[in-house]
């Protein structure tokens, strides 16, 4: 099944980050990014958006998390400005045919995103 998934979890509260505010910007080849998806993470810790479900040509993809204000909204107390605000992660995607799973696993203090294998 091709397209992109991404599965968004708080490392430190042990828990999906339900309610994060993702954007997702694609590019086909070299082009300029174009808003592609923009929402909260879901209960079950993704981005659901039927327009990540396709055929994705060549191209880059930018997402954004707003870490910072998610944190904030769920009772952390965070230094202004905070360490993290909004994670940018920009990659290719290569083949139409492969699905991009990002599993985006954060604190405060750090994060981590890679390819997955969803």
């Amino acid at each position: 099944m091709p397209g992109l998934s991404i599965h968004v979890v708080d490392v430190a509260g042990g828990r999906v980050a339900q309610g994060m505010r993702v954007e997702v910007r694609y590019a086909e080849g070299e082009g300029c990014l174009q808003p592609l998806a923009d929402g909260p993470v879901s209960a079950s810790g993704l981005l659901e958006d039927e327009r990540l479900a396709r055929r994705f040509a060549p191209g880059r993809v930018q997402v954004r998390f707003h870490v910072a204000h998610w944190y904030r909204q769920a009772g952390s107390v965070l230094p202004q400005p905070p360490f993290l605000d909004v994670v940018v992660f920009d990659f290719g995607l290569a083949d139409p045919a492969a699905h991009y799973h990002l599993p985006f696993k954060c604190t405060p203090w750090g994060y981590s995103c890679f390819r997955g294998g969803a």
